[in-house]
């Protein structure tokens, strides 16, 4: 069957496109769709624009208040996430939501420490310090899925086992110490250790995770209030301390190895944070923030060509209609981005979508901005299931080679249940604006207010 023109899906698409306006229904229909689901994944096309963080976020505030949903599962670091979880839930001593996002320091910081974050980190407070006044809500937890803070998580454990049990502490320091002739560099010790084997820490990870596990009795026994929550934390550093150390040696031997340990994962994280959370008595329904390209079912995407499967594919094939995929596309504007691994945070244009491809498609419709709701829409799939290009901008934004960088074939209405398409975009803010950033490329229609 022959593929319709752009300009003629985009004719069909208009007639199901619920325009975004700012107002507080602009999102109802996607509310409604996601019904009594337990998982709602919302992406995001890059990892640097604003509208997608400010979506997300107010999607998130209905999802808490009018159904009830409790977990913020993002794509960051466990501990770092989980400094930013105490302040939200009034457990610690950060008087700001800046200084609660503070341990946000691995790049790309602006990820996690930007203008929008600190709104709706705010928010979250304040929503937890009024549930008290409504019986049918718990508080809500700001978690982190991802696996790369080695060093971040094996201190956590330490530091945990200080307080409960010195002399255990001990113990992990001295079994932690076989990274200690690597520094801090976690790439250096995944090259050493893959290529000789009696150089690897993989032992010393698995057996403090073990020992952690074994004494957990005894260690509920010693803590107050909050121990099995504080056990917990510290079972899931060394958890992720264990994960880490097997995907910096897997680093070199080629990408799918890193990417299905990385997705699987942040979801056993998930579930495994979902199974304590039921365990305390609590309801748990999650909403995951995360790049499209991991929360979109990879199994309609290129990816699976190559091997590799995702997030929202796991989750899918687990929890089936209790899973909402929402995807976020944006066809020209402006991004944070690096232009390679560990640069600073640039403010970069983005340029028009490539022919064939969805952003042009959608671009095509003539909505700024519109949801679109996929499930049990049979003529708003077929109009959308043509394989096209779909572009992911990441913390890197190479425009020079953008469609081997950053274009994938995809089957879109596969791989989302809902797609939000924002025409035009701005870069987020970083809390740690660079010259770079300040004078940094922008489109003639950028907003002069900023």
């Amino acid at each position: 069957m022959a593929l319709l023109s752009a300009r003629d899906t985009a004719a069909t698409v208009r007639s199901f496109a619920s325009p975004i306006t700012g107002a507080s229904s602009d999102y109802d229909p996607l509310l409604e769709m996601i019904g009594d689901a337990q998982f709602v994944l919302l992406g995001e096309a890059t990892h640097g624009t604003h509208e997608f963080y400010d979506a997300r976020a107010e999607i998130t505030k209905r999802l808490i208040t009018e159904k009830q949903f409790n977990v913020i599962a993002l794509e960051a670091d466990w501990p770092d996430a989980l400094r930013a979880n105490r302040y939200i839930r009034g457990d610690n001593e950060d008087d700001t939501a800046n200084a609660a996002l503070s341990d946000f320091k691995r790049f790309p910081t602006w990820m996690w420490r930007n203008a929008d974050m600190v709104g709706f980190v705010g928010w979250l407070r304040a929503h937890n310090a009024t549930t008290r006044n409504h019986p049918a809500w718990s508080k809500v937890g700001l978690y982190g899925l991802d696996l790369y803070s080695l060093h971040a998580s094996m201190d956590a454990v330490i530091r945990y086992l200080q307080k409960i049990d010195p002399k255990a502490a001990e113990e992990a320091r001295e079994r932690y110490s076989c990274f200690e002739h690597f520094g801090d560099d976690a790439q250096s010790y995944g090259l050493t250790a893959s290529q000789h084997q009696s150089l690897s820490c993989e032992d010393v990870v698995v057996e403090q995770l073990i020992e952690l596990q074994k004494r957990a009795a005894d260690f509920l026994s010693r803590d107050g209030r909050n121990g099995a929550d504080e056990l917990f934390f510290a079972e899931q550093n060394a958890l992720v301390a264990k994960s880490a150390e097997k995907y910096y040696r897997a680093m070199y031997r080629g990408r799918p190895n890193t990417w299905n340990l990385r997705d699987r994962h942040m979801v056993d994280t998930l579930e495994r944070l979902m199974n304590h959370l039921r365990g305390q008595n609590e309801v748990p329904k999650a909403v995951v923030w995360a790049h499209n390209s991991h929360l979109g079912d990879a199994r309609a995407t290129q990816m699976t060509s190559r091997g590799e499967l995702n997030v929202g594919q796991l989750l899918r094939e687990k929890h089936g209609g209790k899973t909402v995929l929402v995807g976020f596309t944006t066809a020209t504007g402006s991004v944070t981005a690096a232009s390679d691994w560990g640069d600073p945070a640039e403010r970069k244009r983005v340029r028009a979508p490539l022919p064939d491809s969805y952003e042009e498609m959608l671009h095509e419709v003539g909505v700024p901005n519109f949801l679109l709701t996929i499930r049990d829409n049979r003529a708003l799939y077929r109009a959308l299931a043509p394989e096209l290009l779909e572009r992911a901008i990441g913390v890197i934004y190479r425009p020079d080679t953008e469609r081997w960088s950053h274009y994938f074939s995809t089957n879109i209405a596969e791989q989302f249940d809902a797609v939000i398409h924002f025409d035009e975009t701005r870069a987020v803010e970083p809390l740690e604006r660079t010259s770079q950033w300040d004078e940094g490329e922008l489109p003639e229609t950028y907003p002069s207010a900023l």
